[in-house]
């Protein structure tokens, strides 16, 4: 059997041998469970009152029950399953959407660089409530994402909700959406780098960025690196951008249900950088992937995280095919993902040095809530297992007030003063004009200790060699 794990909104494949499945009920009181299904298809087929497809009836029982784990398992039927696999090119015609299920709600865990609904101003933490006219509440992932999807220039109309605001509906152009992982440039003596997704291309492309940056302003000061709106993507593509700027120690381990399922990732001696200060930029729509990166980087002290605090899932799916894929397949969560030094990213995600908000907006939405836009807010979201819990609404420590130049970025222009101190926040330059800043004087904000940490096994995990077919998890439209 084939299980592949995800990290994030991918998929990535692996050969796992050696995990069974247990029993949580007495076999007798599962087949009597079974007995009773069974016996509620049997009194829909005769007393419905109009004719039923049993399929599709078996497909939603399934999907209801895997949804009911939490918000990112699921049933994927045949045709959603090929859907998936056909999309690990990289490449596919849509609006460019990272969405997850709660509540009977799809909403919005990030939209995608230079896609039609980025351009739009889709958000993270938008719900999606009717599309093309239809009344989307109720819909599963996949169901949304088949609506989403479409013909290049075909248009659809999708109306959003977003907390504190009126309905809008908005009418997007599907257009091919080419995955480009990383992108970047300079900025003074510093370069920028963005990186939108994490997929099979994203270490290569970030070596390649970071060699023509250097290249282009010879004694280059320092780096931002940002992960804002990266709803996440394969787990060896963060593994190898968190590589690219550490000397040595652990990335991440991933953490299954029985003490022996452990599996840890370790740095590789070499920093592309060279060295050089580094600035890590989050918000509640950096997800899986990216909170590896940040909280890798974090713990062992090489980058000042800025922004908000991140999404906060952390935990790990496994897509197991059903008949060789004929049935379509499950993804089900397996495990948790921790940062090096222990802390649980579930349900929590990572809190940054500098808390910045990039517009006003954004920190009313902080100090309303933080967990509006966050796994926190999901009923049904995996616990963070070791005992640390999410900040509360708060004001962010500085936000741009209505004075401040909105052609500019922010978080980003804090990022370069952050540099500019050599990563210093004792020595950062104080805020400009038009911004709001709680409290001038206050310390940086520093990320919640865990009450405990996991004990680590003293036995490995079984071997695990990546395979080939990355599929997204949270579907990408």
């Amino acid at each position: 059997m084939r299980k592949r794990f995800l990290a994030g909104g991918v998929v990535i494949a692996l050969g796992l041998t050696g995990m069974t499945v247990a029993t949580q009920t007495p076999r007798n009181e599962t087949f009597r469970m079974l007995q009773l299904f069974g016996d509620v298809i049997a009194v829909v087929e005769q007393a419905y009152v109009v004719p039923v497809d049993n399929k599709k009836l078996v497909e939603a029982a399934l999907a209801g029950m895997m949804t009911a784990l939490d918000p990112h398992s699921n049933y994927l039927p045949p045709d959603g399953y090929e859907d998936l696999q056909e999309r690990t090119s990289g490449e596919y015609s849509g609006v460019g959407l990272t969405i997850t299920a709660e509540g009977g709600l799809v909403k919005v865990i990030s939209p995608m660089d230079n896609s039609p609904a980025g351009r739009a101003g889709v958000q993270a933490g938008d719900v999606i409530s009717a599309i093309d006219g239809q009344n989307a509440a109720g819909m599963t992932v996949s169901q949304v994402s088949e609506k989403l999807r479409g013909a290049m220039g075909t248009s659809v109309t999708v109306t959003f909700l977003r907390d504190g605001e009126e309905a809008r509906e908005v009418v997007l152009t599907r257009e091919v959406i080419k995955v480009e992982s990383v992108t970047g440039r300079l900025e003074g003596d510093f370069g920028y780098l963005r990186i939108s997704t994490f997929n099979e291309n994203t270490g290569r492309e970030l070596t390649e960025t970071i060699t023509r940056l250097k290249a282009e302003r010879p004694g280059l000061k320092g780096f931002v690196l940002d992960l804002r709106n990266n709803g996440g993507g394969l787990l060896t593509a963060a593994i190898d951008v968190s590589d690219a700027f550490l000397e040595r120690g652990e990335i991440v381990s991933q953490r299954g249900r029985k003490p022996e399922q452990i599996e840890r990732y370790a740095a590789k001696p070499g920093d592309l950088s060279g060295g050089l200060p580094l600035v890590v930029l989050v918000n509640y729509g950096s997800a899986s992937a990216s909170e590896i990166v940040a909280g890798a980087l974090k713990d062992h002290e090489r980058a000042t995280i800025v922004g908000l605090t991140s999404f906060g899932k952390g935990s790990v799916q496994t897509v197991i095919p059903l008949g060789g894929g004929r049935d379509g397949a499950l993804s089900i969560t397996t495990a948790r993902y921790y940062t090096p030094s222990g802390a649980s990213i579930q349900k929590i995600g990572i809190e940054p040095d500098l808390e910045v908000a990039r517009t006003e907006a954004e920190a009313k939405i902080v100090s309303r809530s933080s967990f509006i836009y966050s796994e926190a807010a999901y009923s049904t979201a995996l616990d963070a297992s070791i005992g640390a819990e999410r900040k509360g609404p708060h004001v962010p420590r500085e936000a741009p007030g209505p004075d401040f130049d909105k052609d500019k970025d922010y978080q980003l222009e804090r990022a370069l003063d952050v540099l500019r101190a050599g990563g210093d926040l004792t020595r950062l330059a104080a805020a400009p004009t038009g911004v709001v800043v709680t409290d001038p004087n206050a310390a940086p904000v520093e990320t919640a200790e865990a009450t405990e940490t996991p004990p680590a096994s003293p036995q490995r995990a079984p071997e695990i060699t990546p395979g080939n077919v990355p599929t997204p998890q949270e579907r990408r439209r």
